[in-house]
């Protein structure tokens, strides 16, 4: 009986969060990137529905975890995403939004995410490549402010937050990883960039070790980083993208 009670608890957890991915299918546009090499990656976009041509908007890079992974277009839309819509629209923000999605079996970083520690790869992945194109070729074509660039991720994505930021550290404005660990060798090549890291204390899928480590090196390589731990297991994404002063701090920072 109690195992039914659990499994009837996670099916309707996981039933509310698919049934914004669902619903969010509505805010976010389902589009399909092709890069010059012609291969493709689904994404979802959000702009404002009155985008002014002669104004310029923050842009937000995000990524999502590995449960997520996929062609349906649609998975990626399971975590964070409602509550960075709600954010929003409730302060009146207008920015845009890229959503990539990273295919079955791949990572936007090829490293283990149980290990202590890693090194950068020399190349990025496929999928870090295509979301790399994505974003430079959304900058060129809609009209967005390069000095309001930002980038999170969860888990999987936050390696893949801290991976694009130390592969291209003079293009972000900030970076918000969320449980995920990045290489501390690169720290200084990023250190200009604001960061505020997020963790679990129990997280025993990536250890919380990663995001002290990274702070740690930030700091010193004389950079401004700072992180903050939750005392959850790995889902520490709920509570940092739950919070507004999170996003308001995102949204204030500039280049």
């Amino acid at each position: 009986m109690k195992n039914f009670f659990l499994l009837l608890l996670l099916f309707f957890t996981l039933s509310g969060s698919n049934l914004f991915a669902q619903q969010a299918s509505d805010v976010y546009e389902a589009k399909i990137f092709q890069a010059k090499n012609g291969k493709t990656i689904p994404y979802r976009q959000y702009i404002p529905k009155e985008i002014d041509p002669n104004k310029k908007y923050p842009l937000v890079l995000f990524f999502h975890g590995a449960g997520e992974r996929g062609t349906n277009n649609i998975s990626q839309l399971q975590w964070g995403l409602k509550p960075l819509y709600s954010y929003l629209k409730a302060n009146h923000v207008e920015a845009i939004v890229i959503v990539p999605q990273c295919p079955t079996k791949k990572q936007w970083v090829d490293t283990p995410w149980g290990e202590p520690s890693h090194v950068m790869p020399e190349q990025p992945t496929e999928p870090m490549s295509l979301s790399i194109e994505l974003l430079k070729s959304t900058i060129k074509k809609l009209p967005v402010d390069t000095n309001r660039i930002y980038v999170t991720g969860l888990s999987m994505g936050g390696f893949g937050a801290w991976d694009i930021v130390q592969r291209m550290p003079t293009l972000f404005a900030a970076a918000m990883p969320v449980c995920g660990g990045g290489d501390t060798a690169q720290a200084k090549q990023f250190k200009n960039v604001p960061v505020w890291a997020f963790h679990g204390s129990k997280d025993g899928v990536v250890t919380p070790k990663r995001s002290r480590d990274m702070v740690k090196a930030i700091h010193s390589a004389g950079g401004n980083a700072k992180s903050t731990e939750f005392p959850v297991g790995h889902a520490a994404w709920k509570p940092a993208f739950k919070e507004k002063a999170h996003w308001d701090w995102l949204f204030s920072q500039k280049k």
